[in-house]
Formats: structure tokens, sequence, C-alpha cells
């Protein structure tokens, strides 16, 4: 069982539902991200999703990019989020980390190296949004024979005829992306996103954690109803944008897992 796996039969256990923070690694600096991740999981993050800075985040709205945009001023390179993750796992061995962000840094890498070091550094998933099913020799199946759960968007998009390929190589949990467009446009409505997390559920065994468009403890909880968890990525990378305090954002996560848990 990887980190991952181990963290749903947890949660599974203590009838509790997935809180799933995104950042952005080295937003505004490496020392404050660093900072910020190592306090997640006592403000209740039970998954962290580490954002690798790229200079094309297609998927990802204006928050996200200028928070990438600020880790890559800052100097952040792909080497530098693995070492932030080693950092990490110096005094945390079991909050699962799962990179996501896109190909172009992996591949100037080298797979064979990346997934070497990933794995070295405590990386427990990979969500890279721009490979699609069709490429998993690429990257998808090396990441699972090197033990890295490989983790799939599914959309409002995907349909019945796609949705067995997305799921055939998909480990660790399932991305339910609640709405169409990028990350931090509009609201995540739960009486829309119950049906696809049924038709999703009926096709696999996986959690289903949904993400995009949850930004308040009450839209935590009320997705996280429907589902086996949800990520809240934007709000939280606003707050850094801000350049409000660690401790006010932390309080800030604490509010929205809170909510998810109570679902």
């Amino acid at each position: 069982m990887t980190r991952i796996d181990k963290a749903f039969a947890r949660l599974r256990a203590e009838g509790k539902k997935a809180f799933v923070s995104y950042i952005m690694a080295g937003d505004p600096d490496e020392a404050t991200s660093l900072a910020l991740m190592k306090g997640l999981p006592g403000a209740g993050v039970d998954i962290i999703e580490l954002g690798m800075p790229f200079t094309d985040p297609m998927a990802d709205g204006p928050t996200i990019q200028a928070a990438g945009q600020r880790a890559l001023e800052a100097g952040m390179t792909l080497q530098r989020v693995l070492s932030m993750a080693r950092a990490f796992r110096e005094g945390d061995q079991s909050t699962p980390i799962v990179m996501m962000g896109y190909y172009n840094p992996i591949y100037s890498h080298g797979v064979d190296r990346f997934l070497k070091d990933a794995s070295e550094a405590g990386i427990d998933g990979l969500i890279v949004v721009d490979l699609p099913p069709e490429e998993d020799e690429e990257l998808c199946i090396p990441a699972q024979k090197a033990g890295l759960n490989f983790i799939r968007l599914a959309t409002p998009t995907t349909d019945d005829r796609r949705l067995p390929k997305v799921l055939q190589n998909t480990s660790g949990f399932v991305y339910y992306v609640s709405i169409t467009g990028i990350t931090g446009g509009a609201a995540a409505e739960a009486a829309d996103v119950a049906p696809e997390v049924a038709r999703i559920k009926a096709k696999t065994d996986l959690p289903v954690i949904v993400g995009f468009g949850i930004s308040t403890p009450e839209s935590a909880k009320a997705i996280a109803g429907v589902a086996d968890g949800c990520v809240v990525g934007s709000a939280i990378v606003k707050s850094v944008g801000e350049k409000r305090d660690t401790a006010e954002i932390l309080a800030q996560v604490a509010a929205l897992a809170a909510g998810a848990h109570s679902a």
C-alpha cells in the first residue's frame, strides 16, 4: 500500500471524507512555501498536492498562474520542488505528497531520473494534467512500476465511452474536475457533482476526490458529502498571493478541512 492508500484506509475507518490541499511549491519563496507545507497536516490536511511551477499552465486560472510565476521568479525548479519534499519528509513520514503539474519539466529532467529522484524524495503520486491515457507508456506505467500512484483527471466532458480509458491505469484516487474550464473559476455545485461521482464510482473501486470551484468550508462540506473528499487550491493560493502570514493561512486551511471532515 502507498501512503495514499493508507490515508484512505484510515479515513474510511474513522468515517471521514478526505481533505486535499494544493499549494504551489516555491510561492512566494521556497522557505515560506516549505513552512506552509509543514503546517498543513496539523491543520487537518490528509493529502498534500504540491504544484510544480511551469511557464504555460493551461489548466489553471489567473490565481495559480500568478503563483507559478512568483515561484519561477524566486528561482524555483523541479529539483528544488523535490528538495522541498525531502525537507518535509524529515519531519513527516506519513502524509502523502502528490506532485501536480505538467509534463514538460519532467521530460526535461528525464523520466527515469525523475522517478528515481521523486521516489527518494518521498513523493507518493503524480497528477500530470497534459498527458492523456494514450501516452501511458511515457510516464504513467513507468511511474506505477516505480511505486508511485498515477492519478487521472475525469471531467464533466468525460463520457461513458471515454471513462474506461481514463480509468484503466489510474491508481490512488480519481480526481473529478467539477466544472468545465480552469481552476479558480465557477463554483462547484453538489447537485451537479453527485451524479457524476456516482457514474465514476460505478466503474471503479478507487476513491473519487472532487476539485475546482471549492473555496469555503461550506462548499468543502457540500462537495465532500457527495464524494470521497475534496481538493481546495486556488482559495489557499490566493491567500499566499495576498501575503497573509502562514498562521492565518493555516487557520483558513483548518476551517476548510473541518468542513470536509464534517461531511
